[in-house]
């Protein structure tokens, strides 16, 4: 499927049912107002069309501290594992904007091939014997690969977006003064906080970005919007603060109900953890009363990501099928033999719905 057109500028409808919410002086205050919030925007999104097709594609398996990816649940155990193992992927939604035009997004499109100058991984790479590459972090596939494996020319990306930008190097899919973007007619879509913290970060949090991440990208590929907004029919980016300032979740309306997708958490425990079947994340949850745990590699405020992950959870619904919140890990902690920390207790993998349009 090819097409040649310049991007297109989205029209991004603002989405009321926050506003305000996180402005009261006590958090249990914000936390019942973002609540009460989520439920009338589960409910009104419930009548919207499922976007015509979504697709999860598994990218690179990541290695990463279980301190993070399970904030405070090991701070008091002694046995605890030292590492477990995240698996990125990425997911393309297929829907139609406001016009009624078919829309390509790509969510989550780690060019991990030029991103391992992150700083965190670089160290780690570095302290790591290069023949052991391949088996601590293997790769699945690259993003050209997986939309290849449909048979959808990158040209047909409309939009590419991030719930935030930790590790990501934007050049080579957006193109600089040098070289041509590998989606010629892409537009990132991103928060404009998110945008302002890139430009000047502190040493927290540059840790995690890929340095000049976004040097040369042309303007005019970057779409920087407020608050959280509807790009089309189904499909929505709530702005979830916390794990960064700017951080947004996607949401999209599929046949049997909702989903959300974001990294606040790195499993279907996190935001459950009650339900977990991990005795360390159950009983902290019973212990302290925490209805979720935090990805806390950079907490830019724990406060805000933990609102943030209740909310996601409110407006994602529970499955019939499982004990689980509809919310799916953007990088979800599975199985693998070198690391046997705690894995999901309920494994999201990848899932295709709907019939991917060809025009």
């Amino acid at each position: 499927m090819m097409r040649d057109a310049t991007p297109p500028l989205p029209l991004l409808r603002p989405i009321t049912e926050f506003d305000g919410a996180r402005q009261h002086a006590m958090p249990q205050d914000r936390l019942r107002a973002l609540r009460y919030g989520g439920l009338r925007f589960r409910e009104r999104f419930l009548d919207e069309p499922p976007v015509r097709y979504v697709r999860s594609f598994d990218l690179l398996r990541i290695p990463y501290p279980a301190w993070y990816a399970f904030s405070g649940v090991y701070s008091q155990q002694l046995l605890k594992p030292h590492m477990v193992h995240l698996l990125a992927r990425t997911v393309l939604v297929q829907f139609e904007d406001f016009d009624g035009q078919l829309r390509h997004l790509l969510f989550t499109p780690a060019d991990f091939e030029t991103g391992s100058e992150t700083p965190y991984f670089k160290r780690l790479s570095e302290q790591t014997p290069r023949f052991l590459h391949s088996t601590i972090a293997p790769i699945h596939s690259t993003v050209p690969q997986a939309l290849a494996s449909i048979g959808l020319d990158p040209a047909c990306i409309d939009y590419i977006s991030y719930d935030h930008l930790h590790t990501q190097n934007l050049r080579r899919w957006l193109g600089n003064a040098r070289e041509p973007g590998l989606f010629p007619n892409a537009r990132l879509l991103v928060h404009r906080q998110e945008l302002a913290s890139v430009s000047g970060l502190l040493p927290v949090q540059a840790d995690w970005y890929c340095p000049q991440g976004l040097d040369g990208v042309p303007a005019e590929r970057i779409v920087a919007f407020d608050g959280s907004v509807q790009l089309g029919r189904g499909l929505a980016l709530v702005h979830t603060p916390g794990h960064t300032e700017g951080n947004h979740s996607l949401v999209w309306r599929t046949a049997d109900g909702l989903r959300v997708s974001s990294e606040n958490g790195v499993a279907a425990d996190s935001w459950a953890p009650a339900n977990s079947r991990h005795n360390g994340i159950r009983r902290f949850a019973k212990a302290t009363g925490a209805e979720v745990i935090l990805n806390g590699n950079t907490q830019e405020s724990s406060n805000d990501q933990y609102l943030s992950m209740v909310l996601e959870k409110t407006i994602a619904g529970s499955a019939a099928s499982h004990a689980f919140s509809n919310v799916v890990p953007s990088s979800e902690c599975t199985p693998y033999w070198l690391f046997p920390g705690a894995p999901a207790s309920h494994l999201w993998g990848t899932s295709e719905s709907g019939t991917l349009v060809r025009s």
